[in-house]
């Protein structure tokens, strides 16, 4: 009986299976219920929960509490790229010259852009927020054009605090201080806790803002190695820690850019209690948190912090509206003086754009909008990934992230990106080069692509990519 029973729940699930590679069932659809199925096939609740833990365990399908199950992204036909393996030393950066290239093309719309690191227009709330973005400054006629001096508006504080929850900690209002984007947070942390000279550790690679950054306040960066899938490596960290004099560590644990990797809670409550060991701070970017392509968020490293020792930093410009330029950070035990930083830097943020986003957030429809967007997010990842892996030729890599909305793409070691970069600009495409994701100009047979929109003509674009990675192969 057992045999046979092994047998039976077996055979639904490679049934189920076969459904799903066929695209009868789609990535982030609904399948059918147990009890449905059951009814269906004319088999045991007990069979189908069977069939359905199996493909739980195969990275297929998702069960989500009160809800059913669901298809999750596959990415069946991909190889993604090894951890990396920087110098451990620090060192000065130099990629600003080169960033800025990249971004100065960024503004052009006569390029496809796959270089920044934008949301998908189309998935924004657009009509929504700027309904209530009238309606509040007809609402608040004076308090609209004033001044919401630090922290910043208590509506908004309140908003995000609750909010909190989901991401496995519990704030205030009175812990949060409203910054003009996730950036400025990142920079009212850096300056904060370091001193020119200081040294920074961060992943490797990492977002090339963040070097930018270290660059412009005269710091320097000691690279981590770092898993496409796990986030940081927790060793190699440490060992870092025992050989150099680290000021503070600057992470992406949540679907970091560009690897889109998704450091695991356990390995989250072991970074923030080894940093806290070491009195280190961790300044936690945060801001691709909320798109997980999993209907469960996961928890900021914030929420292991007991001693005040984690700077979270976020905003809701991957979600709702990037140039409304409304983040927040948590700053913990330096709060009064990064309170005092922005007093003085920037005085406050826009009142209007912080009054908006806490009128979309209390009327409740953000957690609906998320659910939209991580399952467009996930369908168009996975869709670029496979294009790149079906594309680009032979020995190409890509990353299988679990949240976001970038691909990190290891090209064949011929390949220099820099001049990829220039080949595609004449082609009418912009790419991000990998050696800007480093301090120490690694990565040149690597680029990002921004995977937040897949269409014809973003498809065209890809193939046409993967014919001029092609011939540059060709060449050597």
């Amino acid at each position: 009986m057992e045999n046979k029973r092994y047998t039976l729940y077996e055979k639904v699930a490679e049934d189920i299976s076969h459904l799903v590679n066929q695209g009868t069932f789609r990535v982030g659809d609904r399948i059918p219920s147990v009890r449905k199925l059951s009814q269906q096939m004319n088999i045991s609740i007990t069979t189908v929960l069977e069939a359905y833990r199996l493909l739980e365990d195969r990275g297929l399908i998702e069960c989500r509490p009160q809800s059913g199950y669901y298809v999750r992204p596959s990415f069946s036909n991909t190889t993604q790229p090894a951890i990396s393996k920087p110098h451990a030393r620090p060192t000065k950066v130099n990629i600003n010259e080169l960033a800025m290239m990249v971004h100065k093309n960024t503004r052009n719309p006569e390029l496809i852009q796959l270089s920044a690191a934008i949301p998908n227009p189309e998935l924004l709330p657009v009509d929504r927020i700027n309904r209530t973005l009238s309606a509040i400054t007809r609402r608040y006629r004076i308090q609209n054009i004033s001044y919401e001096f630090t922290p910043g508006s208590k509506a908004l504080r309140v908003q995000i605090a609750r909010r909190a929850l989901a991401s496995g900690y519990s704030l205030t209002p009175d812990d949060l201080i409203i910054t003009s984007g996730c950036q400025e947070a990142i920079m009212l942390a850096l300056r904060v806790i370091c001193r020119q000279g200081d040294t920074v550790a961060i992943e490797s690679p990492t977002y090339y803002n963040f070097l930018q950054a270290i660059e412009m306040l005269g710091l320097r960066a000691l690279e981590i190695p770092t898993h496409p899938q796990h986030g940081a490596s927790i060793d190699a960290l440490r060992y870092a820690i025992e050989h150099n004099t680290i000021s503070a560590c600057l992470f992406i644990p949540s679907f970091h850019n560009p690897l889109g990797s998704c450091m695991p809670d356990e390995k989250k409550k072991e970074l923030v209690e080894m940093l806290s060991e070491y009195d280190i701070p961790l300044i936690e970017d945060d801001i691709y948190g909320d798109i997980s392509f999993s209907y469960q968020r996961p928890k900021a490293a914030k929420a292991f912090d007991k001693k005040g020792n984690v700077i979270l930093c976020s905003s809701f410009s991957k979600t709702v509206a990037p140039g409304y330029r409304v983040g927040w950070v948590v700053p913990g035990r330096f709060k009064a003086e990064v309170e005092r930083l922005k007093s003085i830097s920037s005085i406050a943020t826009a009142t209007p754009t912080q009054l908006a986003i806490a009128e979309f957030l209390a009327n409740e429809g953000y957690d609906h909008h998320l659910r939209k967007i991580r399952k467009m997010y996930a369908k168009n990842t996975v869709s670029m990934a496979e294009a790149v892996s079906r594309l680009f030729p032979e020995g190409t890599k890509v990353t299988r992230p679990a949240g976001g909305h970038v691909l990190w793409v290891e090209l064949p070691k011929c390949v220099d990106s820099l001049k990829l970069y220039e080949i595609a600009l004449n082609a009418g495409i912009t790419i991000a080069p990998g050696m800007i994701f480093s301090s120490q100009q690694r990565y040149r047979n690597f680029i990002r692509l921004n995977a937040a929109m897949w269409n014809d003509k973003i498809k065209e674009a890809i193939a046409t990519l993967g014919r001029l990675v092609k011939g540059v192969t060709l060449q050597h």
